[in-house]
């Protein structure tokens, strides 16, 4: 049996098959990435090409108006004349990119003191635990809040602008650390005093390549729902920092950033400008959620219900 018969046929995958909002999750999911990671092929307009927008076709309403739509727009245009859907394609993008990077640096961060902290105990795991609870203290969006327009305020809006994705997945990053950083440490308090540990310690293996060799393996089941989770709210955080002015700058839209800009025109009748951003917001954040609960649920048997 080939590895893609018997990953075709793993307790995983028919589990899957009998979810349908797993799989109408996943399939959305889906949809809507690959259309954010084509957006140079696929969308009808380039929104940073400014030689192609026309102020004069702001704020035309999506093709289904009729009278005052316009085919060469379906999902109508915003403020500065840019076509909706191309709009949307590449702020989707650059909104995916941060959550992913984000996610990484917190992985990255939180796994590594997560196994420091369990496997070594004693005063680093103090140290990084009371730090961890620092860090929880403090909501996300407040640290970034501060951190950004520290920012902006010292080294200027032209700067910030070039740096925007940078710095949202740095402070997005490492302001969300302590969520692995506990989990890894409490698998590895479970883990680290199991037989084949000690084994390994016995044949003289460093302490170095068991966490990372035997230990780590077995905490991937926890990492990976929390990574699923993670990457939604970091889209969510660098929404709403956009939405707030700290996020991505109107030449380099992420769906935070359109959501923010036609909030103003929302009450005279240009509705789509927010309306149609944040409906995609919230088919991806939800979709990305609900995959994340459902594997939680089947990596974790004692909550998985037939």
């Amino acid at each position: 049996m080939n590895v893609k018969t018997s990953f075709l046929s793993s307790d995983l995958v028919f589990r899957f098959r009998r979810d349908k909002v797993a799989v109408v999750s996943l399939i959305v999911v889906l949809i809507l990435v690959f259309s954010a990671l084509l957006a140079p092929v696929i969308a009808p307009h380039n929104p940073y090409d400014l030689t192609t927008i026309d102020i004069m076709d702001s704020e035309i309403p999506p093709v289904w108006d009729e009278g005052e739509g316009d085919s060469r727009f379906l999902l109508g245009t915003d403020p500065q004349g840019r076509d909706m859907l191309s709009t949307i394609l590449y702020g989707m993008r650059i909104s995916l990119t941060i959550g992913f990077f984000a996610v990484l640096l917190q992985a990255f961060l939180g796994v590594s003191i997560g196994l420091l902290s369990g496997y070594l105990g004693g005063r680093i795991d103090a140290f990084f635990m009371r730090l961890a609870d620092i860090q929880l203290s403090l909501s996300t969006l407040m640290v970034a809040i501060i951190t950004l327009a520290v920012f902006q305020a010292g080294f200027g809006a032209e700067l910030y602008s070039e740096l925007a994705i940078i710095m949202l997945v740095l402070v997005i990053g490492i302001a969300e650390w302590p969520q692995y950083a506990r989990t890894v440490r409490a698998s590895v308090l479970a883990e680290k005093h199991k037989e084949y540990v000690d084994a390994a310690r016995v044949i003289g293996m460093s302490s170095r390549r068991i966490m990372i060799r035997h230990i780590l393996p077995n905490t991937l089941s926890p990492i990976l729902v929390i990574s699923t989770i993670q990457v939604a709210n970091a889209i969510i955080s660098e929404a709403a920092l956009s939405f707030l002015g700290l996020g991505m700058p109107v030449n380099k839209p992420s769906l935070g950033s359109l959501i923010s800009s036609g909030f103003e025109f929302i009450f005279s009748g240009s509705w789509w400008i927010t309306v149609i951003p944040s409906v995609v917001l919230v088919a991806l954040i939800l979709s990305i959620n609900l995959l994340g609960d459902w594997l939680r649920d089947v990596l974790n048997p004692k909550l998985y219900k037939d």
